[in-house]
């Protein structure tokens, strides 16, 4: 199973769509792509084109995000408590909550926001 991070989600479904093939191959390959509410929180929040929010639809309908319920908030407040520079990055712990908590790599084209979270692990970037 995959998370994918709001990063990969834009790099995928907007502009020149640089991360399409990524996902696309991903889904060829079988896996189970999955996205957390926070991650449409962030997608949503952005100036989205219809097509846009029609394809993330298509690939990751709301109506199966993985909500944000007690166990992510609390497996999120330990990976704060963890860190010494936690503070600015709520959102990050949450989805990386959503990772560890589903055993999930996180497809992430940020990954200096991520390394550093003891039990996340991370896409590789060829993979």
């Amino acid at each position: 199973m995959i998370l994918v991070d709001t990063s990969a989600l834009v790099d995928s479904l907007t502009g020149p769509r640089r991360s399409a093939t990524r996902l696309r191959a991903l889904i060829e390959d079988g896996e189970r792509l999955v996205v957390p509410s926070l991650v449409l929180y962030e997608w949503r929040r952005g100036p989205r084109l219809e097509e846009e929010l029609a394809a993330q639809e298509a690939l990751f309908p709301s109506r199966d995000a993985l909500p944000f319920g007690p166990p992510e908030a609390a497996q999120a407040s330990e990976l704060y408590r963890q860190l010494s520079r936690a503070r600015g990055r709520e959102i990050d712990l949450a989805i990386a909550a959503h990772a560890i908590l589903q055993g999930a790599a996180l497809w992430t084209l940020d990954p200096r926001d991520f390394e550093d979270l003891p039990g996340v692990e991370l896409v590789p970037p060829n993979r």
